[in-house]
């Protein structure tokens, strides 16, 4: 049994592998039990995951903001704003907690992308938005 921590998207995941059998891996994922086929039979000694059992958020590329000027904080997938962490005027570090945004049933963590100072959140707690939509304005 091997025993591993995860976080992703700042969302933290215990995953234990009970047991490996050619293709077929059972693993736990916080407590749940999941059945894993993987793409060939590892070797006995070996234990090789290519991919998290179960992600929260496809990867998203991100615009890259400007050295100057203002930029928007977009919605990396639609879901609802369930708590806004600054208001206009704050100042912000890259990698800030900005607001929470549930998507499918998963709480993600969104975060500055560079320091500024918020101009404008364009959002509500509550609110339901959609991907790409602006949420905070940086300057």
């Amino acid at each position: 049994m091997k025993s591993f921590k995860y976080t992703i998207n700042g969302n933290v995941y215990k995953v234990v592998i009970n047991r490996i059998e050619d293709t077929i891996a059972e693993v736990e994922v916080n407590g749940t039990p999941y059945k894993v086929e993987m793409n060939k039979p590892t070797k006995k000694q070996v234990v090789t995951i290519n991919r998290p059992v179960q992600t929260t958020v496809a990867p998203v590329s991100r615009p890259q903001p400007s050295t100057s000027g203002s930029s928007a904080l977009r919605s990396p997938l639609p879901g609802i704003i369930l708590e806004i962490s600054v208001k206009a005027g704050d100042a912000v570090k890259k990698g800030q907690k900005v607001l929470v945004l549930e998507a499918m049933k998963m709480e993600n963590v969104i975060n500055a992308d560079r320091d500024g100072i918020v101009k404008e959140v364009k959002v509500n707690k509550g609110d339901s938005v959609l991907e790409g939509a602006d949420l905070v304005i940086i300057e």
